[in-house]
């Protein structure tokens, strides 16, 4: 990895270029899958099929598309108890954590004669995405819990899982046994964009739900992005990002794996140190250099880091503070000296870990904060998925006759500032 002294042009630049890194995508691609949304809402299940077949699983019919009760009874007999102890303690955590998140509905009567709040509801359905997994090699277990949970936690009645089949039309175990625990009511085997478009629409065999959550490939961004409006989305997320401030106290290794962490997600991913240890930065980027020796794959995680990776020596830690308030990443790690002293001055970040021994991985599996968090400097006006992004939120208003007319000149004064003269005659019939 490269070092750059800061304050210096090379180091600006860099800079520049990791915080304008957001959603890269071609015209043929936005086209494409304004195509595909098009399709589905027209065509329905015929559309789906299709393109499943054509993209996933050649032999896929619309009878299995829906995971069967068969399926999951036979998919919880090939796991191990490993797996099935870890998938326990991981649900437990993040069902635990977003319980925290939950509000109540709410109600004033201060001003006297009038009654106001906030009434607050599940939505009565939603989606859940779980990006493919390599021919079923690598189930994304976290992306079901993190979608799932925090939706049965909101009091949502009908989640939908949709994750892409395996080329001979089946599913995973472990996300199967992941979404049974997790509480999906049905699991189809649809992925991309036609996925996205199923659950915003509705066909015949997937029903239409009212918001969907979920990371995926461009396709699937774009069709959540194309589709918001008709639909409620999480967040339109980008490459998967981390950066760590570390001052001398830390360790090289532990940095340079946490850096390598994300750098082999995608070619896009970012991956930045910055330390005011000129000697904590040589000992990083030759750890770095050595540990992508050993990494199956080194291809991605070398060119992410050739990229959008740099190690930046900064005067003081407050110095790697306000940078990282400019960059506002995904995942922040605090590897330094009294790091609970300075969280609160940590502004814009999707997910803070503290200390040497909270790698971002933990946040990824275990701990119980969600996972699905912004990315490409979104944190600056963005947060991580949570309960929130189930939820609905409706006014309620009620005055008496005499709060009415205490008020109604006021009403009719700025009505008619805004030239609303029926706005004020439906104040002024009531007088």
């Amino acid at each position: 990895m490269r070092i750059f002294n800061y304050p210096s042009r090379p180091a600006e630049q860099r800079v520049a270029r990791i915080v304008n890194r957001g959603l890269e995508f071609q015209k043929s691609d936005l086209d494409a899958v304004t195509r595909i949304c098009e399709q589905v809402r027209r065509r329905g299940d015929r559309a789906v099929i299709s393109y499943t077949r054509r993209f996933d699983a050649p032999r896929m019919s619309l009878k299995s598309m829906q995971v069967s009760k068969k399926e999951f009874a036979n998919a919880a007999k090939k796991v191990d108890r490993s797996f099935t102890r870890a998938l326990n303690r991981a649900a437990a955590n993040i069902k635990r954590f977003h319980e925290q998140q939950l509000r109540q509905s709410w109600m004033q009567t201060d001003r006297p004669g009038t009654l106001l709040g906030q009434l607050i509801n599940p939505v009565n359905a939603a989606g859940v995405y779980v990006p493919g997994a390599r021919g079923g090699k690598t189930p994304l277990v976290s992306s079901v819990l993190m979608g799932v949970i925090p939706a049965r936690v909101a009091g949502v009645k009908q989640v939908a899982m949709v994750t892409p089949p395996t080329r001979g039309g089946g599913v995973s175990p472990h996300l199967l046994v992941a979404a049974k625990k997790a509480g999906a009511n049905a699991v189809y085997k649809v992925g991309s964009a036609w996925a996205i478009a199923a659950l915003a629409y509705g066909t015949e065999t997937i029903p239409k739900v009212d918001v969907i959550v979920g990371p995926g490939n461009i396709y699937v961004t774009l069709a959540k992005k194309i589709l918001a409006g008709t639909v409620g989305i999480d967040m339109v997320a980008g490459p998967s990002e981390i950066l760590v401030i570390a001052d001398e106290s830390a360790r090289p290794e532990f940095i340079a794996a946490d850096l390598l962490s994300q750098a082999e997600h995608d070619v896009l991913s970012s991956a930045v140190l910055i330390t005011d240890s000129k000697k904590l930065a040589k000992s990083v980027a030759g750890e770095v250099k050595g540990q992508l020796a050993h990494l199956a794959r080194a291809d991605i995680a070398e060119k992410s880091l050739s990229q959008f990776g740099a190690i930046i020596v900064v005067k003081d830690i407050a110095a790697a503070i306000d940078m990282a308030n400019r960059i506002a990443p995904e995942h922040l790690e605090l590897q330094i000296n009294a790091a609970l002293e300075v969280v609160g001055k940590i502004r814009n970040a999707g997910a803070i870990f503290v200390g040497n021994y909270t790698p971002e991985a933990v946040g990824d599996y275990i701990a119980g904060p969600n996972h699905v968090l912004p990315t490409a400097g979104t944190a600056r006006f963005a947060s991580a998925l949570s309960v929130d992004n189930f939820m609905k939120k409706t006014s309620l208003i009620r005055y008496t006759q005499n709060a009415f007319q205490r008020e109604a000149p006021d009403i009719i004064r700025l009505a008619e500032v805004e030239g609303l003269g029926a706005h004020a005659g439906s104040v002024k019939v009531r007088l």
